[in-house]
Formats: C-alpha cells, structure tokens, sequence
C-alpha cells in the first residue's frame, strides 16, 4: 500500500526544517543557517525572491522532487486557454486534483517582437499564467527555441551561426536586440511589484546535432563565448537579477563529456540533463541511472543544484512507465525538480489527460512518497 505524503513532511525534512530555523518569519532571521549556507550565484545581485527560490530548490531535493510539465496551463488536450479564458485548466490537475509544483514555458520568436512563440501562446498570455502559478507558489523554468539568426529559420534549421553572433559576428547587433527583447519580456513577469524569479534554460541540448547551437553545428569555445555573452548582457547591461542560468545537455553517448560545453562555474547556477523514452524503457533506465549520477557527482562537487530538466515518454505507451519506470529510477537522485513535456495532441503529449491509460498509474506516481506537486511545496515554510 502506498504512503499517502499528502499534507505531511518526513521526519528527516521536518528535522532539515527546525534545524535550518525556516519556520521563522526570514525577516527575523538570514536566508541561511547551519544547514543552508549560502550559494555562488551567477548574479551577486541576485533579487532575494531568487534567493529564496534557490532555498526552496534546496530543502525540496532534500524531501523528494518537484513535478513539473511544460505549457501546463496554457493548452492541453483538446483545449487551449482560449477556449476558458476564466477558467484554470490543466490536464495534470484534471487526473490528480493538483497542478505540478513546476510550471515550464519557452519564449521562441519573442526575439522577432512575435506577439505569439513558436506553439502558438500569446506572450500577453504567458506573462499572466506565469504571474499566476508564481501567486500560487509555484516554480517557473523558461527556456528559448532561439531562431537561426543567420538564415532566419527556426532551432532546427542546422545552418552552423553562432559564430556570427560573438566577437566580430556580422549579426552581433542582431543578437543583442534579441536579448533586449528577452530582456523586456523577462522584466515584465512580476507579481506584487517584485520580479518572479525563473530558471532560465537558453541553449539546451548542445552535445546533439539538431539545434544551431549544438555540435557540430559550432565547437566548444564558440559556445562557451555565447553563453557568456549572453549572461553578461542580460545580467549587466539589461540588469536582470532574477535568472539562474541552467546548464542542460542531452542525454549522453559513450563518448560525451557532460562538462565540454560548460561556460564554468561563474556562468551556471543549476547543472541539467535531457533524457527520453524512445518507446525503450530499458535504454532509458540504463541513461537516466548513469546521466544522473554523473550529474550528481558533478553538481556535489561544484555545490551546485542540479535537476532533470526534460523527460517524457511520447503518448505514455508503456503501461506503468510513472510508478515503475520514472519514480524508482528518480527517487533517490537528488534533483530538485523533472520537467515533462507538453501535451499537444493525443498523439503527442507526455503527460496523462482524463480519461487515458495511464491515470491510474499516474495517481499513484503523485501518491508516491517522494513526488512533489504544488500543494506539496507549498507546505514548505520559508
């Protein structure tokens, strides 16, 4: 019989949390105590709502791990939030009767003042989901679908082009409004007059082929150099203060080294990996147990958070792939947060809506002991 953890902290939580103090009002007391020291951040600015994310991000690794799915409220199957404009839907809440405790978005085509991204949501649209799930106290993580800046064709035009946007690139101008119309966009997400903090996912999966960031399509030191660029324009000269800076490769051949495209420690705040199901549970296990221990390792080392920052299983086709695939593959791992990705169509779509095969299953991923989803977090007192 599963444990239901719901509306309880473990023994071993409850004792991280009187010891660390985080039951007292944060006015009264540091951010950090004996347990909680404080971290190298990216920004020596950073905004204390970062601050006590990064907290949060750290006693939840210490419990289990945040749930999280991409474009949650923002469309599902058979419906956008269009159609119920008044109306908080989602396919995750629609199964269990919570909403994840992660909230993912990407901002693709934001960079050509596009008043919709790359899936069709209206920025306008996202900034008040967005505000929305931070009122609820969840957590957001963005990332960027970039288009090509030298063909002007999407991510996946392969068209080698980040040499052109560093150093003496003939489309560094380009490039740096790009990043002040990240910049705008990312200003404007605030709630209470205070800006939301978000992990920010720019140019994942960079050891794959498939992106024009990625290898081959541009070497190392040339990505190295547009990651802190990237950094240094949106955190000094567009003065934001509310990004932690993710580091997220794809899954790993034999031959990848996790860190050979790392901008280095002064440029990354949270260490990720992108792992699939491709319809074979046994070469996902064997990935997701040895990905993760490496970066465990890495992040351990570096006293850095770390995360498993895209998964999913297309359709969910594999009968049990939550309870029996995911959770005991992920449950001692350490990862603050597992983002799934979007539900699109019924063909396409990586978590479960009413009525599909796998909401039993499901419910009993969300009861498991370590799962956390928003009504879990939010018991965590800061």
């Amino acid at each position: 019989m599963q444990k239901n953890k719901k509306f309880l902290i473990s023994s071993k939580f409850l004792a991280h949390l009187l010891i660390g103090g985080v039951f007292l009002c944060t006015s009264c007391k540091s951010l950090y105590n004996a347990d909680y020291k404080k971290p190298d951040l990216v920004d020596a600015k950073a905004s204390k709502e970062l601050k006590k994310l990064h907290k949060k991000l750290y006693y939840i690794s210490k419990e289990g791990f945040a749930v999280g799915h991409q474009d949650d409220t923002a469309y599902g199957i058979g419906w956008t939030k269009s159609d119920f404009p008044n109306v908080e839907k989602s396919d995750v809440h629609d199964v269990i009767g919570d909403f994840p405790a992660v909230y993912g978005f990407d901002i693709s085509k934001i960079e050509l003042a596009s008043d919709k991204n790359i899936d069709g949501i209206p920025f306008n649209t996202m900034r008040e989901l967005i505000i929305d799930a931070y009122s609820k106290g969840g957590i957001i993580t963005i990332s960027w679908h970039a288009d090509n800046p030298k063909t002007n064709g999407d991510s996946w035009d392969a068209t080698p082009a980040v040499n052109t946007i560093i150093g003496e690139g003939q489309y560094v101008e380009k490039y740096n409004l790009w990043l002040e119309r990240v910049a705008v966009f990312l200003k404007s997400l605030k709630y209470k007059g205070k800006t939301i903090p978000v992990a920010f996912r720019p140019f994942h999966e960079m050891n794959g082929a498939w992106f024009w960031w990625g290898n081959p399509n541009c070497n190392a030191i040339e990505y190295i150099q547009l990651w802190r660029n990237t950094v240094r324009v949106l955190r000094d000269q567009h003065k934001l203060h509310n990004l932690f800076y993710v580091y997220s490769p794809n899954k790993l051949n034999p031959e990848d080294d996790y860190l050979a495209f790392y901008p280095g420690d002064k440029y990354v705040d949270i260490l990720g990996i992108d792992i699939y199901d491709f319809k074979n549970s046994e070469d996902y296990i064997a990935a997701a147990v040895h990905d993760l221990n490496l970066v465990q390792s890495i992040a351990k080392t570096k006293d850095k958070l770390y995360a498993f920052t895209e998964t999913g299983l297309e359709a969910i086709t594999t009968a049990n792939w939550f309870s029996q695939v995911v959770y005991p593959n992920l449950e001692n791992t350490g990862i603050s947060w597992v983002l799934f990705w979007r539900n699109h169509t019924k063909k396409h779509h990586y978590m479960p809506y009413k009525g599909h095969a796998s909401e039993a299953d499901f419910k009993a991923f969300e009861n498991a002991p370590k799962t956390l989803f928003l009504k879990d977090i939010n018991q965590l007192k800061l």
